[in-house]
């Protein structure tokens, strides 16, 4: 299943980095950058999330938060949020499921993992409907931050 622009973005409620609940729909009336990506401490992961966070004021200026998901536990997410002083939530999809919701799910992965997110992005307007929409096959890619950008300057 894929999602595309203008379907409605599928509510989720997962743990934060914190053990927090936080659902999508907390974020009514505010765009939301959604951002999977595989694996926490891994490089590509780690340079896309700190890029993120060196732009944030660049997403807030657009009236943006950005929530990043991946499979691996709150309390990795955690330390690696801490280690790479991450300025946004990171919220666990241990159980794949809103990975699966979005097509944003690698069936097998390397080393034997199986069930792990593909680094995706998507823009999801203040009314909760996506407005860009980018799962890459390849974990080594990054999305294109320019057209996310756009899409949200589009949205002021």
């Amino acid at each position: 299943m894929s999602l595309n622009k203008g379907d409605k973005a599928p509510d989720f409620t997962l743990n934060n980095d914190e053990t927090q609940s936080v659902s999508l729909s907390d974020y009514k009336g505010k765009n939301v950058v959604l951002l999977f990506f595989p694996l926490a401490f891994t490089g590509v992961c780690t340079k896309e999330l700190c890029n993120t966070r060196d732009d944030i004021a660049f997403y807030q200026g657009l009236d943006a938060e950005v929530l990043a998901i991946s499979v691996d536990s709150p309390f990795t997410l955690a330390k690696f949020k801490a280690e790479q002083k991450l300025n946004f939530p990171l919220l666990s999809d241990f159980n794949a499921e809103v990975s699966t919701a979005y097509g944003s799910l690698y069936q097998d992965f390397v080393l034997g993992m199986k069930n792990v997110s593909k680094r995706s992005a998507f823009v999801i307007d203040k009314e909760g409907t996506i407005q860009y929409a980018e799962v890459l096959e390849n974990a080594g890619e990054l999305p294109n931050f320019d057209e996310v950008k756009g899409t949200l300057s589009s949205l002021k």
